[in-house]
């Protein structure tokens, strides 16, 4: 057996150092999927009993490279994904005198579900057809170099959720290789990919962000299936190379985030007292308010809601006064939360009453950003799990969403784990303004960490490397410190130059000064002030 890890998964230098050195043992190696990729892979595995597997597309250049690394004597192969690039390897391979080592990866007909299911079938991005595959070993033998053919390959998907589709796909894929050995192809590994997905749901089941089976489960059926083919086609059993690289960094890493703030709908205090010639929309959500008990909130749900839409009419026409809009609008709100707390106590209870529990839902305010640090949620929602890290021995009373901190509507989270699956709410504590809260964004390590972008300028936060350590009183240590990214180290990836910005704001300010709009003293400060929060980290202060 032969692991790979592909770092585009998370590609960080301390995540790859970790493997390599945890793997070393077992001849761990990587994968990598473009130029930058290799090169820094080159330069991490320099373990010459492992692999070092090249996919995605290729130019000269990242072909050089990899025959490079035959030069160092490393097990560089080269994953072939369009014919024409076997073409330039061999050639590149004539022309440096350095025999490469090839592989071949087959777009197989079975498809995955869930997420990434597109990532295998006919129409793939990646792969060789059945027809290609032919053509490549009948290249390879009109140019004597078949005994350069090391591997076979095929990967359908991440996150795969259920394990009829992995062993459909060995199954394939192992006929693929039995009937190539036969046409002459002496393959020596054959290469799973990737998929061995993560239970982030906790459900064990089939569904996009779980899995119905265990690593054991997994390895069991690849290498049962794979030997059973083998046997009955006679032909001699292949080195078995896997890229699961989400099972492998998934759980390293989670997010831990300060709540700062929450937005309560209907919690303004506002006098609704009745006052004379009151417009009757008024007086009837009023009448509403005292009408409503446990046994008639839906008909009072309509009517206050039939109400609220006449009231923004009446406002359009001017018919309305905005004090009188604001009173019906808070006993609406007020309404609203009465027929939810009765709704919690029937179990029958309609479904746009549970839809308007989850809309009156509290909006804890949470210092940082989807788009960097869990965009998988936004961009495919995937369901992480969540919870708070304070107060675990009181209940929580309060069912929130989460947003963050950038301009964005989608900076949100709205959809968590629950014991009866997913759910638009969770239940987190009643927010202290003289305590700190904070909450964690769990099993983050895969993707997450790597894909985040700088979405309205928030960067990289701050990172704390933990340790285990059963020898350390604390059965742990911090190893190291990162921190997060400076707002001026943002704005210089975006082309602006800090010290550009500085000096054109100081001239600002001293132009005023001059002008007497600004004493010379405060010029200064507000100078300084400026320059201070180029320096600062890119999140909101305490």
């Amino acid at each position: 057996y032969y692991g790979v890890y592909p770092i585009k998964v998370n590609q960080m230098r301390e995540v790859v150092e970790e493997i390599v050195d945890a793997g070393a043992p077992y001849n761990y190696g990587l994968e990598a999927g473009s130029k930058p990729e290799l090169i820094a892979a080159l330069a991490m595995n320099t373990n010459q009993n492992s692999l070092t597997v090249v996919n995605g597309y290729k130019d000269r250049d990242l072909l050089r490279l990899a025959l490079l690394g035959i030069q160092l004597g490393r097990k560089v192969i080269v994953v072939i994904e369009k014919y024409s690039e076997l073409i330039d390897l061999m050639a590149l391979s004539q022309e440096v005198g350095v025999e490469p080592l090839i592989g071949l990866r087959a777009k197989i007909a079975t498809k995955s579900s869930g997420k990434w299911a597109s990532s295998g079938g006919d129409y793939a991005k990646f792969g060789l057809t059945i027809t290609e595959i032919l053509q490549a070993v009948k290249y390879l033998k009109s140019i004597n170099k078949t005994h350069c053919l090391k591997l076979f390959h095929f990967h359908i998907g991440s996150q795969i959720p259920d394990i009829k589709t992995i062993k459909d796909s060995i199954s394939e894929g192992a006929r693929i290789y039995a009937k190539l050995y036969k046409e002459g192809a002496k393959l020596e590994f054959f290469d799973v990919g990737g998929g061995v997905g993560v239970n982030y749901d906790g459900t064990r089941s089939n569904s996009p962000s779980s899995i119905n089976y265990t690593t054991k489960d997994y390895v069991a059926d690849v290498v049962y299936i794979l030997k059973q083919v083998c046997d009955l086609e006679d032909v001699p059993h292949p080195n078995i190379v896997s890229e699961s690289g989400r099972a492998i960094t998934a759980h390293h890493s989670c997010v831990v985030t300060n709540v700062f703030g929450a937005l309560e709908i209907g919690s303004e205090t506002y006098n609704v007292d009745k006052v004379v010639s009151e417009n009757i929309l008024v007086s009837n959500m009023r009448e509403l308010q005292t009408e409503l008990t446990e046994k008639n909130y839906q008909e009072v749900f309509n009517d206050a809601t039939k109400l609220k839409e006449e009231s923004v009419s009446a406002f359009k026409f001017g018919i309305l006064s905005l004090d009188e809009r604001a009173k019906l609008e808070t006993m609406y709100w007020r309404i609203c939360k009465r027929i939810v707390d009765h709704a919690s106590k029937d179990e029958y209870a309609p479904d746009e009453i549970m839809l308007l529990k989850n809309q009156m839902a509290s909006q804890y305010m949470c210092n940082f950003s989807i788009f960097q640090s869990a965009p998988d949620t936004w961009a495919i929602g995937q369901i992480l799990p969540i919870v708070p890290l304070h107060k675990l021995n009181e209940k929580p009373t309060e069912l929130c969403t989460l947003v963050d901190i950038t301009c964005d509507s989608d900076g949100k989270i709205d959809t968590f784990l629950s014991a009866d699956g997913p759910t638009n709410t969770m239940p987190l504590h009643k927010l202290n303004n003289n305590e700190d809260y904070y909450i964690g964004l769990f099993m983050t390590g895969a993707y997450q960490d790597i894909m985040g972008d700088n979405h309205n300028c928030f960067g990289r936060l701050n990172e704390v490397h933990v340790f285990c350590d059963d020898d350390d009183p604390t059965d742990f240590y911090i190893e190291e410190v990162i921190y997060g990214n400076k707002a001026s180290h943002v704005l210089a990836s975006l082309q602006y130059n800090p010290e550009t910005l500085a000096q054109t704001m100081k001239a600002n300010v001293d132009l005023q000064v001059k002008r007497g709009k600004i004493r010379p003293r405060e010029g200064v400060d507000l100078t300084d002030f400026y320059e201070a929060c180029l320096k600062s980290y890119t999140y909101l202060k305490k």
